[in-house]
């Protein structure tokens, strides 16, 4: 929850984010669509590229790591050295954010997160990934995409304001979608195969393209890959790692390649993991805002999710969902009538009600749609209003005594102890005889710690670690 967001209705917006999870778009996927002729920009005028300016600022900013920067930089200058365009110019920056993404400029500026770095188990696993990017740039994808949506927005307004056609101009419009998602599919897979292509070519294991999607795969679906939406703009996962795997044997028998896992694990030693505590940091079943200064804990087997416009929670079975968020309202605002505005579903009559709860002002509404039960509440804290919304699925268990619990854990949280919250780090241990993976996982202070500890380890619940072998935690 970087920001605190506008006021709005939401009878849609948060219906949607407590029934279904707001899913990202997981990165090693596409290249930005920024106009194919801006100027390749090199040396001094880099620092003036407001498309970059812009981008590193809706990513956290750049993040400084000298080790694994000059080992970026190498990997990129073999890559381009082993394309069909040597003679091309690139620079990858690190951007400080926790999601796990890579994207391209057409100019030749290449993005890697933080998130993608700690994800990642070795250089071949990171040089596919800028690969592929490079791909999409000497594929010419983001000008070909460009060309194809002015075609489809001309046929639009031509449809629309030439025949005077309303419903004719929508369905080219939805035929225009479709034809987009699907061209972004293809051209995600011909930059997959490309890019595994120059991977052998300069010498790396061309076998870590597959092993990355697979983690990517895992990462972005907690295990499960749902088939893709028809008009997604990325193929589904399997049929990457699948297609990927095929362009692999054709290149290379396994185990010739370079892997670089020793050098990889030493450059990422050490950098940032997760949350930025300037952001709000989720330990478990507590979300902490030291800027805000502001905490609350989900009730027990609740899993949060810190997203840049609200905390998400669940249950295990999904039966039940919370959503916290900030929201800027009018001076004078009552909290009664801020539920009143952002809730456009029916309020149940006297069910709005005004209390204090850790020295807190607060107001409670209840909220009863066909198949879920909604309670909701607003908390000030200082000149900020909170919104603690909790949902159960029709017949699924006592709602009130959860959203009381939380209600109550919702504190202010005081410069001191915002102090003391500190970002998580990784750390690369050495496995000692007795180790386990869930005794590695239970070192790490966040939620569903073993899930974490697999991928990014690329391992199972039930592998056996190697002794003597390295392998990354999350430390404070």
């Amino acid at each position: 929850m970087s920001r605190i967001r506008q006021v709005i209705g939401i009878r849609v917006t948060v219906g949607a984010l407590l029934v279904a999870w707001l899913a990202g778009c997981a990165g090693f996927d596409s290249n930005v669509s920024l106009p194919a002729d801006a100027p390749r920009v090199v040396g001094a005028e880099q620092s003036r590229d407001r498309d970059h300016e812009r981008l590193v600022a809706a990513f956290g900013g750049e993040l400084r790591a000298p080790e694994i920067q000059r080992l970026l930089n190498d990997v990129t200058k073999r890559l381009v050295d082993a394309s069909d365009r040597p003679d091309e110019s690139y620079q990858v920056a690190i951007l400080n954010s926790p999601v796990v993404n890579a994207f391209a400029l057409p100019n030749g500026r290449l993005y890697i997160t933080r998130g993608l770095l700690a994800l990642a188990n070795d250089t071949s696993e990171i040089a596919a990934v800028l690969s592929h990017e490079i791909a999409h740039v000497t594929l010419r994808h983001a000008s070909q995409r460009n060309e194809l949506q002015a075609r489809s927005t001309l046929i639009k307004r031509v449809t629309e304001n030439v025949l005077n056609n309303a419903e004719e101009a929508a369905v080219v419009q939805n035929q225009s979608r479709s034809t987009l998602a699907n061209f972004s599919r293809a051209q995600e897979l011909e930059a997959d195969q490309a890019g595994v292509k120059v991977l052998a070519r300069a010498g790396f294991d061309p076998y870590g393209a597959p092993r990355f999607l697979t983690a990517l795969g895992r990462s972005a679906t907690g295990g499960s890959d749902a088939s893709a939406d028809m008009m997604a703009s990325h193929p589904n996962t399997r049929d990457r790692i699948a297609l990927a795997l095929q362009a692999a044997r054709r290149a290379s028998a396994p185990g010739i390649g370079e892997s670089g896992r020793a050098n990889y694990l030493s450059a990422i030693d050490g950098i940032a993991y997760g949350d930025d505590p300037a952001d709000g940091v989720v330990r478990g079943r507590r979300f902490i805002h030291s800027r805000l200064g502001v905490a609350f804990e989900a009730p027990e087997g609740f899993t949060l999710e810190n997203t840049s416009q609200a905390v998400l929670g669940a249950s295990a079975d999904g039966s039940r969902r919370l959503l916290f968020d900030a929201a800027d309202t009018p001076a004078g605002q009552s909290l009664e009538e801020v539920l009143r505005s952002t809730w456009n579903d029916t309020i149940e009559p006297g069910s709005l009600s005004t209390t204090t709860i850790n020295n807190l002002p607060m107001a409670k509404a209840l909220s009863v749609g066909k198949e879920w039960t909604f309670r909701l509440s607003a908390i000030r804290i200082g000149n900020t209003t909170y919104r603690l919304i909790m949902a159960a699925r029709s017949g699924t268990g006592n709602l009130e005594g959860l959203f009381q619990r939380t209600l109550e854990s919702v504190r202010q949280v005081q410069p001191d102890e915002a102090r003391m919250i500190r970002p998580l780090r990784l750390k690369v241990v050495v496995a000692q005889p007795g180790d386990t993976v869930q005794g590695l996982a239970g070192r790490m202070p966040v939620d569903r710690p073993l899930d974490r500890f697999t991928v990014l380890n690329g391992l199972e619940r039930n592998d056996t670690l190697k002794v003597g072998e390295r392998y990354k935690i999350a430390v404070e």
